[in-house]
C-alpha cells in the first residue's frame, strides 16, 4: 500500500492508496516542529481505526510546499515504514510532464502534481485553480505541460490581513452573500471577500483565455472550491481529489523505473 502525503502551508493530508483507489485520508495542521514519532503515533491510530496496519505500507510519496517539514517526513518513511520516499520536486523524481517556465524558476510541487492529475483526468488546455493558503491559477498545455500561472493571496489570508489591519472590523466566516451590496459591516466584508474573489477568478481566467485565443476548461480544487464554484459559471468542475490522484500517478511513474 502507498502512503501519500500532501503538505500545504496550512494543512497536511495523509492518505492510503491500495493500488486501485484511496481507502482513507486524514488531515492535520502543518507544523514544522512535529517530529516523525509524533506523526507516526497520530497516523497509526487513524490507520488502525480503518483496519489498516502500518506493516502494509510499502511505499511513500510526498509533496510539500512547507519548508522545514521534509526532514521529519523522510524520517517517518524510513524509521516506521522502512522505505525511501518519492519526493516531488527532487531532480530524480519523474513528474510525467514538461515544465515550460523561465530558466532557474522553481515550480511548487503541488502545482506540478495538480497539472499531471488534471491532464490525465480532463485532457489538455486546462486552467487549474487551487484554493489554498495562496490562490494559485495554473495553465496546463494541450500536451499536458505546465505552462505558467498566477499566485494571489489566499482567501483566508486576505481575510486575516483585513481583520488585523483594520482593528475596528469584526472576525467573519467566508460565506456566499445573497446580495453584492451589504447593509451592515459583516455583510459588507462577506461580499468583499466572496464576490471579490469570484471577480478575481472570472477576470483572470478570461484574461488567460484571451491570451491563448481559445476557450479552456477550468477545474477548481482546495477546501473552498465548492463554495466559490457556486458563485460563478467560469468553473467547469470541482475536483477535491485532484492532488491525491496526482500523487498516486507520480508514485506509479517512479515505481516503474
Amino acid at each position: 500500500m502507498l502512503l501519500a502525503i500532501d503538505v500545504g502551508n496550512t494543512n497536511s493530508v495523509f492518505a492510503i492508496h491500495d493500488g486501485t483507489a484511496y481507502l482513507a485520508d486524514w488531515r492535520c495542521a502543518t507544523d514544522v516542529k512535529r517530529t516523525a514519532d509524533e506523526y507516526f503515533v497520530w497516523l497509526r491510530q487513524l490507520m488502525e481505526h480503518h483496519g489498516i496496519s502500518s506493516r502494509q505500507i510499502d511505499a511513500v510519496v510526498i509533496s510539500s510546499t512547507a519548508a522545514g517539514t521534509m526532514f521529519n517526513l523522510r524520517v517517518l518513511a524510513d524509521r516506521y515504514f522502512g522505505v525511501r520516499p518519492i519526493v516531488v520536486g527532487k531532480p530524480e523524481t519523474k513528474v510525467g510532464i514538461e515544465v515550460r517556465v523561465d530558466p532557474g524558476t522553481r515550480v511548487g510541487a503541488d502545482r506540478l502534481v495538480n497539472t499531471l492529475s488534471a491532464w490525465r483526468t480532463y485532457g489538455g488546455d486546462i486552467i487549474v485553480i487551487d484554493f489554498g493558503t495562496a490562490t494559485t491559477i495554473d495553465v496546463v498545455g494541450a500536451d499536458g505541460a505546465y505552462e505558467g500561472g498566477i499566485i494571489a493571496p489566499g482567501v483566508n489570508l486576505a481575510l486575516k490581513a483585513l481583520e488585523t489591519a483594520a482593528t475596528a472590523l469584526p472576525e467573519i466566516d467566508v460565506t456566499k452573500p445573497e446580495k453584492v451590496i451589504g447593509l451592515n459591516t459583516v455583510a459588507c466584508m462577506q461580499s468583499g471577500i466572496y464576490w471579490g474573489y469570484v471577480s478575481l477568478i472570472e477576470g483572470l481566467c478570461r484574461r488567460i483565455m484571451d491570451e491563448r485565443g481559445r476557450k479552456m476548461k477550468v477545474i477548481a480544487t482546495g477546501g473552498l472550491s465548492p463554495l466559490f464554484a457556486r458563485g460563478t459559471d467560469v468553473i467547469d468542475a470541482v475536483d477535491g481529489d485532484l492532488t491525491l490522484r496526482g500523487l498516486a500517478a507520480i508514485h506509479e511513474l517512479n515505481r516503474q523505473g
